[in-house]
Formats: structure tokens, C-alpha cells, sequence
């Protein structure tokens, strides 16, 4: 096989394989969904009561996890201050990316595009609004892609966002263990990240700092009606839904957009 050819096969192989770690992941949420219908058929049919005393447990639950102002991380932009900015203001084109440090097919993406977009984020060329999610906790009954996202913002709030990102994808646990839960974790994993783990850094983890500003983000995306995570538009579109899209075509997108 050329090279050239063998470059073509990788390449199909990486979108072939963001496309059904997506489909892994619409499948667990229609599980979920499912689950949540025959629960609620169930409290029609006879067992309403528990079901009231469930939803207020619930609901006090929810209020104690979502309290207290949402803290936003420095250079925080957009709408209510939801999305992590990098890159320069000037870059001709731009990406907004919604993630969940926990989701597999987020780091199919990063595997297949991350060079990519950091060599258009240097050049000037693009620039990226990062919009962070916990679909996973909600799928798995977890809290590690909270834990996670708070801990990335703490990482912005030292000016190491992207560093911390590309390491928290680098030693993504497996989608059914909350790792990420771990604090201790998030720490330790700052020591890879080139002077992030300092005191400030293990209060603002530790601390939950900006938890209440990732669940405003994730509901964000809730309300937003996108279909999963990662969710990449470029000029509107969801470059993830294009089958025909690669590391080289998003270059040749950018490189055009800046032309303009």
C-alpha cells in the first residue's frame, strides 16, 4: 500500500471511529431515557407516592449540588460567561467545541484533530471557544466530568487551560470508571501540565471553585439541542456529522475563511 493511500485509510479509520464512539453514546442516552420512562409509568401506575418522595430527595439533592454563585474562570466569554476562550481575537475563523472530559468519542476527536487545531491556534489562523459538559455523570450516575471541568477551569484561571486539557484527554479513564471524581487525581495529573500544580490550583479543585458555572454550562447544552458530545461548529455547521471531514479539510476550511 503507498503512503498515500495508507494516509487515506487512517484517516477513514479515525472518522469511522468518532462515529461510532457517537453512537455508543446516543445509545446509552436512549437506555437512559427509557429507564427514565418506565419509571415514571411505573409511579402512574400505583406507585405515585414513592415517587413524590423520591422527586423531593431529588430536587434537594440537585439544589445542594448547583449552590452558590457561578464562578466564572478568568477570560471566561459568551453568553453568561459559559465558554473558555483560546487563541487570538484576530483569527480569521473560529470553532466552538462542547466536551465532556469523560466521553470517548471527545477523545477520538483529540486524537484525530488536536495537532491540527493547535498548529492553526499558533498560527494565528483560528480560534476556539471550549464549552464544557457532564453528559457522562448523567449516563453513569457519576460526578467525574464535573470534577474534571471544574478542575480545567482552574487550569484557565492559571492560564494553563489548554496544557491541562490535552492531559486530562491523555489519561481519560475508561467511560464506566469515575475516575476523574478523584480530586487527588486531578491534582496529581497537574503535575504534567508545566507549573499548574500550586497551591491556588489544589484550593480552586479541591474547592469546587466553579462547579456551579459547569452545571450552568452543561445546562446550556441541554437546552441547546444538540445531539451529543463533542458537538464542533464551524460557521454554524457540525463538523462531526461530516463524513467527508479531516484534520486536512478543517485546515482548508480555515485557510480559506482567513482569505475572506
Amino acid at each position: 500500500m503507498s503512503e498515500k493511500n495508507r494516509d487515506r485509510e487512517g484517516r477513514r479509520t479515525a472518522r469511522q471511529r468518532l462515529a461510532d464512539e457517537r453512537e455508543k453514546q446516543k445509545a446509552a442516552d436512549r437506555r437512559r431515557r427509557t429507564l427514565i420512562i418506565g419509571a415514571a409509568v411505573i409511579c402512574v401506575l400505583g406507585l405515585a407516592a414513592v415517587g413524590g418522595v423520591l422527586a423531593a430527595n431529588s430536587g434537594k439533592e440537585d439544589k445542594s449540588d448547583s449552590s452558590g454563585p457561578a464562578v466564572a474562570p478568568s477570560g471566561a466569554v459568551g453568553k453568561d460567561a459559559l465558554a473558555v476562550p483560546v487563541g487570538k481575537d484576530s483569527a480569521g475563523a473560529a470553532l466552538t467545541i462542547w466536551e465532556d472530559f469523560r466521553c470517548p468519542a471527545c477523545q477520538a476527536f483529540e486524537k484525530t484533530y488536536r495537532s491540527t487545531i493547535h498548529q492553526l491556534v499558533d498560527a494565528g489562523q483560528l480560534k476556539v471557544q471550549y464549552h464544557l459538559v457532564t453528559l457522562i455523570d448523567g449516563n453513569t450516575h457519576g460526578s467525574g466530568s464535573r470534577h474534571a471541568a471544574n478542575a480545567a477551569a482552574c487550569a484557565q484561571d492559571a492560564r494553563r487551560f489548554t496544557a491541562y486539557h490535552d492531559v486530562l484527554y491523555d489519561n481519560q479513564p475508561q467511560e464506566t470508571d469515575d475516575a476523574f471524581a478523584d480530586d487527588g487525581k486531578l491534582i496529581d495529573l497537574a503535575k504534567q501540565a508545566g507549573g499548574l500544580d500550586t497551591p491556588a490550583f489544589r484550593s480552586c479543585v479541591e474547592g469546587g471553585t466553579h462547579n456551579t458555572w459547569v452545571d450552568k454550562s452543561n445546562a446550556a447544552f441541554q437546552h441547546g439541542g444538540f445531539g451529543g458530545t463533542p458537538t464542533v461548529l464551524f460557521d454554524g455547521k457540525n463538523l462531526v456529522e461530516d463524513r467527508s471531514m479531516s484534520p486536512a479539510k478543517l485546515k482548508q476550511m480555515v485557510e480559506a475563511a482567513n482569505k475572506k
